[in-house]
């Protein structure tokens, strides 16, 4: 990784930590992921202009996954939450540290693309299953 020299202006650097603590990374990563979103989305021009607040990033898969805008959570992590662990939006905004428009957004957006969203979940899923698969095999036996 090369190395480089940012001088951010003192109120900016002084927000970027706030948010990056609130996401629990440090500032580099935070830095890291900011520029890298900005690249994905001006490269791919993936995002949805009726949703402002989501953007696409690459997951380890390197597959793009849409995620909450300035935050690394999955617009499916939101979806399940909310549709399958039944959790209320306002909860799940709470325990995340978001706003409640983010997440009515990464709702509407999980609605008007379900289908892309629900192939990588199962994507990711078939992924585990085989990685889980393949370490019992290779686990000593008893």
């Amino acid at each position: 990784m090369t190395r480089y020299a940012l001088n951010l202006p003192t109120d900016l650097k002084r927000e970027a930590e706030e948010l990056a603590g609130k996401q629990g990374v440090s500032l580099n990563q935070f830095i890291m992921w900011s520029v890298s979103e900005k690249v994905a989305s001006m490269r791919n021009q993936l995002d949805d202009p009726n949703f402002p607040l989501i953007t696409y990033r690459r997951s380890v898969t390197g597959y793009p996954t849409p995620v909450i805008r300035g935050t690394g959570i999955r617009v499916q992590t939101a979806a399940a939450a909310v549709h399958k662990h039944k959790e209320k939006p306002e909860a799940f905004a709470s325990n995340y540290g978001i706003g409640i428009a983010q997440v009515r957004e990464a709702l509407g957006f999980y609605e008007a693309h379900r289908q892309e969203i629900d192939v990588n979940v199962k994507y990711e899923n078939d992924l585990e299953r085989q990685y889980k698969k393949r370490r019992k095999k290779g686990a000593p036996k008893k």
